[in-house]
């Protein structure tokens, strides 16, 4: 047995390792969240990182997943070792020659970080449909449920599938595993070397089209052999499970760790069973370890080989004493009488179940689009399955008022061990927080004796949306697969995120909270909401402020703040001693930035030098002092949909929302930004009117549409606000009227665009120009009630203006605002002023990618209507098909 050698790594890596020693050529297309898995094999081949046979594998970006499985098919058949990454409708895309690398009986394996498919909506999110998708390709599938699974069954499966002739499909879960960053041990090359036979690489090579001893692949066949063709290949099939076993078992020789192709866990006389695949193994293990302590009889049969299904060996897995089964299946299939996991699992009782009474099966849903999954929910379960009558059909983790499948849980009726660290750390995205927790995951991982995790929640947004780190660190390996819930240290990195959500609620009692302020630990205080220092009082939380932001300033980092607080967790955390861990912070970020130069390493260990210095502790007085609420989600005038549905998802409470209260076919309303105010800018543009030469630059370029321009009689300003800013507008065609130029303060990124391209600059004062980039807080109170004031002025009919100019198309109503683009966007400036031009009328036909992201992500949405209710209407289809997609539109208008 090798001795371990211990790797922090995620998902994706801890796969893609395996999979670029195994491959000669490595064809690629990305798609979240399998991405990375081709960008490392890509990066590693650019740096020469040779594979198991002293080459360097070919790695070939394609124009789509179609065009990548087109390409693996084309290797294998000239004898090539080839693999892919891929998730979502890219694996859908790839089914074609998955059906023929199948029926030809090539080795290869395909990785997948297992993703929802889009139906009613697009999610990027994690879930088992895509590979239930695939099911019937003559695919073999094979589940990992944890970072360390993924490493090992990507080596089980690519040692098989030379066995076996039978492609492997290797899944796990989409996020959850493929972004969860763990610590595992990783396979030595020897252990590789091992497990490979190479006299059946040589077959496989053997087996290649060859113009010296050509064949003929790929044939049309009639009725009268195409049936028993088919079925020839029944015996290659048949042998896999076997194959499967012996190469777990064969690795379990060389590592020390055991797997099955059916994996049972819990009291070895259960009467209650759970059947689960992939992460949510993890989590009903963790719960069954509980209950069956407690004495009750439970148990879980995790599956691994899920296609070829072995009805015998999954049966031999279940204790003779189990009555009753639920099936827990990662996926829905509408009008099936179960999903796919519940329909073999009943099928292989009724084949092979030998005792008197056979068990009672139930079929349940969880975690589509990685929705969470706990253990209070699988105790739910396992009280259904003890009920006098269980229902058939269920669904755990939401609330269904609609067709009642939903099961009700106790979400406090479970705490962690004590000996796991748990801390949780609020971010915005692109402000480097994730970046730094992961590496805080790897010095804990590479420093200490401790097992380390770190999960992170994205919003599917671009940057600016909140992003949640979530991390354990534990003396015992970790299975938990589901969020933090009573963490012992939270990092608020950006001071709004407290008028936007509950963030405290994952505080356990006496935990840490470090808080990123702008102002002093006694400012800090009087700036919190009363809801928040009463949480602060009743958990009795020690609270650190650092003004993380003006000490990444000063050392040159502008907003990303990441450094700052990653210090201030370790010095308050004492996972490390403090020595160690700035040194052990100053060489991750060697690692991560070193290629980006001298200067941005030294700006970075300047931030960790002055970052402890900069760190104060707050004195919690002993009663509540603030005056200030939590401000509502949205208006009082907001409309109703948005009110008791949009409203939920800003806060953070959309796993709260019932099946009722969504839309049943997808549909939408639209111009709900304006609603959202994400207040995330740490500097806003103001304008100076007295230098502007109205060339109406700084609206057109707003990647935000958070500057407007309007031109008005100077009678319609007679109720301005006091310090509402206009000048005289110039042009002699229209004389007399007033110009504004104003920003919406909640809605602008600070990036600071309009700034760059303003050409009218101070012949008195220094780098002044007619736009500049100033503190929010000194105008935000002031800008808001000109924002307001500015909206109720009358807008531009777009027949009198010129469109096809630069003062005329900024004069029209934009029907694209407050998207959720990338701070400083280069592409959502022309969709605003598409908006502008031809918004009242127009049809969006979106391709999936950015552009569908920051224009059709929920809970809100950029594209408007104007004050007649006209503006765009928008649908989306899928990434490869939005110009077919558009010309359907297109001929449908015309006839």
């Amino acid at each position: 047995m090798v001795e371990p050698n211990y790797i922090t790594v995620d998902g994706n890596e801890a796969a893609a390792r395996v999979a670029h020693r195994l491959s000669e050529v490595i064809a690629i297309y990305p798609i979240t969240p399998a991405s990375s898995m081709g960008e490392l094999a890509d990066a590693w081949s650019q740096s020469g990182m040779k594979n198991l046979w002293g080459v360097v594998p070919d790695v070939i970006e394609m124009q789509s997943e179609a065009g990548a499985a087109g390409t693996v098919h084309g290797a294998l058949q000239a004898g090539a070792l080839t693999t892919t990454f891929t998730a979502s409708q890219g694996l859908l895309l790839m089914i074609p020659n998955l059906y023929k690398i199948a029926g030809e009986l090539i080795p290869a394996v395909v990785h997948v970080a297992a993703r929802s498919l889009a139906t009613h909506a697009l999610s990027i999110f994690g879930d088992h449909s895509d590979v239930m998708a695939a099911r019937q390709t003559g695919m073999a599938l094979l589940a990992a449920g944890s970072v360390q699974e993924a490493q090992d069954m990507s080596m089980i499966a690519h040692a098989a599938t030379l066995r076996t002739r039978v492609p492997f499909l290797h899944f796990f879960d989409g996020f959850r595993t493929s972004s969860e960053v763990a610590k595992i041990e990783a396979l030595a090359d020897d252990t590789i070397r091992a497990m490979i036979d190479d006299r059946l690489v040589a077959d496989h090579r053997l087996r290649a089209l060859d113009p010296d001893q050509p064949v003929l692949r790929g044939t049309a066949q009639n009725p009268d052999v195409f049936f028993q063709a088919r079925e020839a290949a029944n015996p290659f099939y048949r042998a896999v499970p076997d194959i499967v076993q012996e190469e777990m078992d064969k690795l379990a020789e060389l590592t020390g760790r055991s797997y099955h192709i059916f994996e049972y866990h819990g009291h070895p006389e259960a009467e209650r069973v759970v059947v689960i695949m992939g992460s949510g193994a993890g989590t009903v293990r963790d719960t069954v370890d509980a209950l069956a302590a407690a004495g009750e009889p439970v148990g879980v049969v995790e599956v691994h080989l899920y296609r070829p299904f072995d009805s015998e060996r999954f049966v031999a897995a279940l204790p003779a004493s189990t009555r009753h089964i639920a099936v827990l299946d990662r996926t829905k299939e509408p009008g099936a009488p179960g999903e796919p996991l519940y329909l073999d699992t009943v099928t292989a009782l009724f084949q092979e179940w030998s005792g008197d009474t056979m068990p009672k099966v139930i079929g349940g849903r969880y975690g589509l689009s990685s929705k969470e999954f706990t253990p209070p929910m699988v105790t739910a379960v396992f009280e259904e399955l003890a009920a006098a009558s269980p229902r058939r059909e269920l669904t755990v983790g939401i609330f269904d008022d609609v067709t009642h499948t939903s099961v009700d849980y106790d979400a406090g009726a479970w705490h962690e061990p004590d000996s796991v660290t748990r801390a949780v750390f609020y971010g915005l995205g692109s402000d480097g927080t994730v970046g730094a927790n992961k590496n805080t995951v790897k010095i804990i991982g590479e420093h200490t004796d401790l097992y380390a995790q770190g999960y992170f929640v994205y919003d599917s947004k671009k940057s600016g949306s909140t992003t949640v780190s979530h991390l354990r660190f534990s003396p015992t390996p970790i299975r938990s697969a589901y969020l933090v819930g009573e963490a012992g240290f939270v990092g608020v990195h950006h001071f709004g995120a407290f008028d936007k959500q509950d963030v405290l609620s994952v505080a356990g009692h006496g935990a840490t909270l470090l808080i990123n302020s702008p102002y002093d630990a006694d400012g800090t205080w009087s700036q919190l909401p009363a809801e928040v220092q009463r949480t602060i009082i009743d958990k009795a939380l020690e609270v650190w402020v650092v003004n993380g932001d003006f000490v990444a300033s000063e050392a040159g980092l502008g907003n990303r703040i990441n450094t700052v607080l990653q210090t201030c967790y370790f010095h308050l955390s004492g996972l490390l001693p403090p020595q160690e861990a700035v040194e052990a912070i100053k060489t991750a970020i060697a690692k991560t930035y070193g290629k980006r130069g001298e200067a941005v390493l030294r700006r970075n260990t300047a931030a960790v030098d002055a970052s402890v210095a900069a760190l104060h502790r707050l004195e919690v007085p002993a009663e509540v002092t603030s005056t200030r609420e939590v401000p509502p989600v949205v208006p009082a005038h907001a409309p109703d949909f948005v009110q008791r549905v949009s409203a939920r998802m800003m806060a953070g409470e959309g796993d709260l929302l019932p099946v009722s209260a969504l839309p049943v076919d997808g549909t939408f309303p639209t111009g709900t930004t304006k609603w959202e105010k994400r207040s995330i800018a740490a500097e806003i543009p103001i304008w100076d009117p007295d230098i502007c030469i109205d060339c109406a630059r700084c609206a057109l370029v707003c990647p935000h549409a958070a500057i407007r321009l309007k031109v008005v009689p100077e009678d319609a300003l007679v109720d301005r606000p006091a310090n509402f800013k206009d000048k005289l507008w110039k042009d002699r065609a229209d004389p007399g009227r007033r110009a504004i130029i104003q920003v919406a303060p909640d809605d602008c990124t600070g990036c600071g665009v309009c700034v760059s391209i303003c050409p009218a600059k101070s012949k008195t004062e220094v780098k002044h120009k007619s736009i500049n980039m100033e503190p929010i807080a000194e105008h935000l109170e002031a800008e808001r009630v000109n924002f307001d004031y500015f909206l109720s002025l009358p807008e531009h009919s777009r027949t009198t203006l010129k469109l096809e100019t630069v003062k005329g198309s900024q004069l029209a109503e934009p029907l694209f605002e407050f998207s959720g683009a990338c701070t400083g966007c280069g592409e959502t400036p022309y969709l605003k002023l598409l908006s502008q031009q031809l918004g009242d009328r127009l049809l969006v036909a979106n391709a999936t990618g950015c552009s569908s992201i920051y224009g059709g992500n929920l809970p809100t949405t950029p594209w408007t209507t104007d004050a007649a209710g006209r503006g765009p209407a928008w649908a989306n289809s899928l990434f490869e098909d939005n110009a077919e997609f558009g010309l359907g539109m297109r001929l449908a208008v015309d006839n």
